[in-house]
């Protein structure tokens, strides 16, 4: 399913394509629905446009509003063009725009925002993501302004419902809303999103200019990230029209009265904010008391471009120099707007030299929680005191394991009982019982507790008081300490947050996130056929001390930290001294079952493989294995099959294929019954949150609450409003399960080689085996009917015909046929770029064809959306340095697409860490040349270098026998691939010959 976003009349839709056509209809008389069509020449259905309730599953919008749209798309008659995305060429010679109807999701502008973080697998997403990354960039930075406008008409034929906030109610008449500020650097950047935008997320009904559609929906997607950032309202019963102006600035319906004279000074703000390009900005600098309780909001000027020019506004009307502009001016003018959004100012602007406000404790905690976070999203300054949202009220909790399970600890289970002690604690402090009654007394929300400030609110003193009156001391299992600290963390807003967690012992280990550093290593396994580094050492103790406690995991170490041998190591380990009761099953994509059949294969011999995958699968297989491979799709099909075993352990290798909780395979793959979880990953979070909660879901299933209360308690807070609180939380709740090695740590990196090489074992597709086939057949037979210098060239011929196949089908036919989904090798090379780029690394991608560079150049930039640089042969020197220089000296992630002959020697790329040899010259001095344009002098990075092979082919077999005559390899290979011609014709039988388990 491709999914695609465009502007509709009431915000932004998604829709999406499929590969299947719906069922037979006559598509000018029947709607995909069921409902008559109108008149011949009224929009027809689109035939690959998936059901609305499968695009809200697919996004996680259950629940939200969807309609059926009107898009203008070119194509036949009979069906619309299918997107680039799809692969799918359409045989239309002349296409036309026509309108199709589709099913949409149209969901509020939060809930898209969310939505856009998660899916950009399509080029309307990738841009939609864009705009939301500049609305998020314009509010952090206070280049937003509140409005008052009148109420839009709604569109003929469309009812507004409760979750849409593009119309006001029909009791009011004009919306309080929040606009971006769009001038100088802005504005440019505005106008190249513009023209950078796919036609297809303007296309509603009818093709609107692509700056109306960005300027709707900037503004949209503005209000919506503002209104999450302001929590609090600011007043709790507004009577007149200004304060049910402000409190719809501050609460989820934006209807309220029409105001023609505040619309026209809102109106000249926002001119003069234009105007003037921001070069100075009213502050507000909140100042606590020394020893009374008068509070204090001290008024400045401060410059925009410059925080830290910072002027009292005592020393601005004393004549201070050094702001630009009209100082005083400038002042006055930034008070009085200030003052339609707090009014409580209007007491220091009684004055004629106004220049700081005096408050109460209340109103300093008015400031704090409202009105601060109001100013500061209108581009005012605000400075808080270090402690403001910081140091709260909260709890600690200390557990001590008891003793006979401390002398026992390879034996400590979750039911193993511990000793706790809950105390109520501010900031680093533990208050006593007397010291709350006498806050409950104050009935103060700010108060001084052990020389510290704290916001203390009507919730939290209510929920320290229950915590009091209930059992604050006792005995309980390590797994109910386990799931109350994380429990904790999922409280909602206003109870009292775990301020700290002291624990001893193996559960001390578990809840501190370091039990990889504090657990003894495990030595290599007898039966693995490897030598463990230390931190892969310390990873197996820790993958065992997780399966030991009945848990699962996420092994998340970057790319090239062996994540494959240290899951081996665990399947090897398990096994001694006896038989695992049960099987692993391992999941991945299909490019990689080669993969981990060689591996196992190579490192761990003594384990019994099968690969659960294919038409001849017979699952009475998986009960004589130790490990069974299977792909996403197999168990997705097969679910009933496998949930019908017993496993050990259930492991899904690429685990950001899960990352979507709500596709088929993510439920299939939850849905196994197991013993243990493991996921293997090097990115846990590629765009989203909601990816984390996906791939934890599936390790420990509820461990991290609903995806709802997920996205409430962390994943809005942290993403929306950067709340430290949110992801200190998170990081407690989830560390225990996490491992991730950086190649950048230093205790990894003194451990690693300087040069890595891995050879990645790629399935072909069933095209693939097809014409790999063919291509032998139709070759033997001309080279067993010649000789001499015919003959050699009849071998290279066939050489290199069938890397061509082993590359892709397109690249042996040349007719210019779509790339995606028809190459095992291709399929695995995007994996292994986007596993590179989602590091902010780069890498050299090497092939020996010039041809198929070509090929591959535009379609990786597109798929990768990122830059894809090409050299060959065929470009001048000045072309050929400038691309250097830019790959060396550009800090953004991308790929070096080279021509092994072009690129082969002579080239310093040392900002390359990984080196890709995408097809092979079987001469090992070629491809060490190569390699080393990265592994040279200068470099200061290790270098991992993979070979992609084709499995079951002449890849393979060629491979294996320079391996086998490597310490010959000067003699033997020579300086090309024509040793290779003096083999027999049963042997080039042998070298080309197709085996079964080279086909996906």
């Amino acid at each position: 399913m491709l999914v695609h976003g465009v502007w509709a009349a009431d915000g932004l839709a998604f829709w999406a394509e499929t590969d299947d056509t719906l069922p037979p209809t006559d598509p000018l008389t029947t709607h995909p629905t069921g409902r008559p069509r109108g008149k011949a020449g009224a929009a027809r259905s689109h035939p690959h446009a998936a059901p609305a309730a499968e695009v809200a599953a697919v996004l996680g919008l259950d629940g939200s509003p969807s309609r059926t749209l009107e898009l203008l798309l070119p194509g036949s008659a009979r069906e619309p063009l299918p997107s680039p995305e799809t692969g799918r060429l359409a045989d239309v010679a002349r296409p036309r725009l026509r309108l199709w109807e589709v099913p949409a999701v149209v969901p509020p502008a939060a809930q898209a925002l969310r939505a856009l973080g998660e899916h950009t697998g399509t080029a309307t997403m990738r841009h939609w993501a864009a705009v939301a990354a500049f609305a998020r960039d314009l509010v952090r930075r206070g280049r937003v302004l509140p409005h008052l406008i009148p109420a839009p008409a709604v569109p003929a034929g469309l009812v507004p419902d409760d979750s849409m906030a593009m119309w006001a109610p029909p009791e009011a008449d004009a919306r309080a809303v929040w606009r971006p500020v769009v001038t100088g650097v802005d504005a440019g950047y505005f106008r190249e999103l513009a023209l950078a935008m796919p036609p297809a997320c303007r296309t509603s009904h009818i093709e609107r200019p692509s700056a109306d559609v960005l300027r709707a929906a900037l503004d949209a997607f503005t209000d919506a990230l503002v209104r999450q950032t302001l929590t609090e309202p600011l007043t709790a019963r507004p009577r007149t029209p200004h304060e049910r102006w402000l409190a719809a600035l501050t609460g989820s319906e934006p209807g309220c009265p029409d105001v023609p004279e505040l619309r026209q000074e809102l109106r000249k703000w926002h001119d003069a904010v234009t105007a003037a390009e921001g070069a100075t900005r009213v502050c507000f600098r909140l100042l606590e008391p020394a020893e009374t309780d008068d509070w204090r909001v001290e008024l400045a000027l401060q410059a925009a471009d410059d925080p830290s020019l910072y002027v009292p506004a005592a020393r601005v009307w004393d004549g201070e120099k050094g702001l630009p502009g009209q100082p005083e001016r400038e002042l006055l003018t930034g008070l009085g707007r200030a003052v339609r959004l707090y009014p409580e100012l209007d007491r220091a602007l009684r004055v004629p030299r106004p220049s700081e406000l005096e408050l109460d404790t209340q109103g300093a905690f008015g400031f704090l929680r409202q009105a601060a976070p109001l100013l500061q999203a209108a581009g005012f300054g605000v400075q808080l005191p270090r402690w403001a949202g910081r140091t709260r009220l909260g709890l600690k909790l200390t557990t001590r394991t008891k003793t006979q399970t401390a002398a026992a600890a390879q034996g400590f289970g979750l039911r193993e009982l511990v000793d706790f002690r809950i105390d109520l604690a501010v900031g680093d402090e533990t208050i006593s019982e007397a010291e709350l009654a006498e806050l409950a007394r104050l009935k103060v929300p700010l108060v001084r507790v052990r020389g510290q400030w704290v916001e203390l609110d009507d919730g939290q003193l209510k929920a320290a008081l229950r915590a009091v009156e209930g059992g604050r001391t006792g005995e309980a299992s390590a797994e109910e300490i386990m799931r109350h600290v994380i429990g904790a963390d999922l409280l909602a807003d206003g109870e009292l947050p775990l301020l700290e967690v002291d624990a001893d012992g193996v559960l001390g280990d578990l809840l501190s996130g370091q039990a990889e550093r504090r657990l003894v290593p495990l030595a290599t396994p007898a039966g693995l056929d490897a030598t463990l580094r230390p931190y892969q050492e310390r990873g197996l103790a820790w993958l065992s001390f997780l399966s030991e406690l009945g848990l699962g995991g996420v092994l998340a170490d970057d790319m090239g930290l062996g994540k494959t041998i240290t899951t081996l190591a665990l399947l090897v380990h398990e096994r001694e001294p006896a038989t695992a009761p049960a099987p692993t099953l391992l999941v991945c994509p299909m490019s990689l079952v080669g993969n981990w059949q060689r591996e196992a294969a190579r490192f761990a011999p003594g384990l019994r493989v099968y690969v659960h995958h294919g038409s001849g699968r017979d699952a009475a297989e998986i009960a004589g294995a130790d490990l069974v491979i299977t792909t996403y799709g197999t168990a997705q099909r097969d679910l009933e099959t496998l949930k019908g075993f017993e496993w050990r352990r259930v492991v899904c290798d690429e685990a950001q294929a899960i990352k979507n909780s709500g596709t088929l395979q993510a439920q299939a793959v939850r849905a196994i019954p197991t013993g243990g979880r493991l996921a293997l990953t090097g990115t846990p979070v590629e765009n989203h949150l909601a990816e984390l909660w996906s791939i934890m879901e599936f390790a420990n299933p509820g461990l991290l609450g609903s995806r709802s209360r997920f996205r409430t308690r962390f994943q809005e807070p942290i993403e929306a409003r950067q709340d430290e609180q949110a992801a200190q939380a998170l990081k407690r709740a989830t560390g225990p399960f996490i491992l991730r090695r950086a190649k950048t740590d230093k205790s990894i990196i003194s451990d690693l080689p300087e040069k890595m090489e891995v050879k990645e074992w790629c399935p072909l597709t069933p095209e693939q085996a097809t014409l790999y086939q063919a291509v032998v057949d139709d070759m033997l037979a001309k080279i067993d009917d010649s000789e001499g210098i015919e003959r050699r060239g009849l071998v290279l011929s066939a050489m290199a015909k069938l890397k061509q196949v082993c590359n892709h089908p397109a690249h042996l036919l040349k007719d210019g046929s779509r790339l995606a989904g028809r190459s095992g090798k291709l399929a695995r090379l995007e994996q292994l770029c986007e596993e590179i780029l989602a590091e902010g690394e780069k890498a050299l991608l090497f092939t020996q064809y010039a041809e198929f560079g070509t090929m591959l150049q535009p379609y990786l930039a597109q798929r990768l959306d990122r830059p894809v640089l090409w050299l060959h042969g065929g470009l001048p020197k000045k072309t050929r340095d400038r691309l250097v220089d830019r790959f060396q000296s550009d800090e953004e992630p991308m790929l070096f697409l080279l021509s092994l002959k072009a690129a082969g020697v002579g080239l310093n790329l040392t900002a390359a860490s990984h080196v890709v040899h995408v097809d092979r010259w079987w001469n090992p001095a070629v491809e060490d040349q190569a390699t080393d344009r990265a592994f040279r002098i200068g470099q200061r990075k290790n270098v991992q270098v993979r070979k992609l092979i084709c499995g079951g082919t002449l890849e393979e077999r060629v491979d294996q026998m320079i391996e086998r005559k490597k310490a010959l390899a000067e003699r033997v290979v020579g300086a090309g691939e024509e040793w290779l011609t003096d083999l027999s014709t049963e042997e080039l039988r042998e070298v080309f010959r197709l085996t079964a388990e080279g086909v996906g």
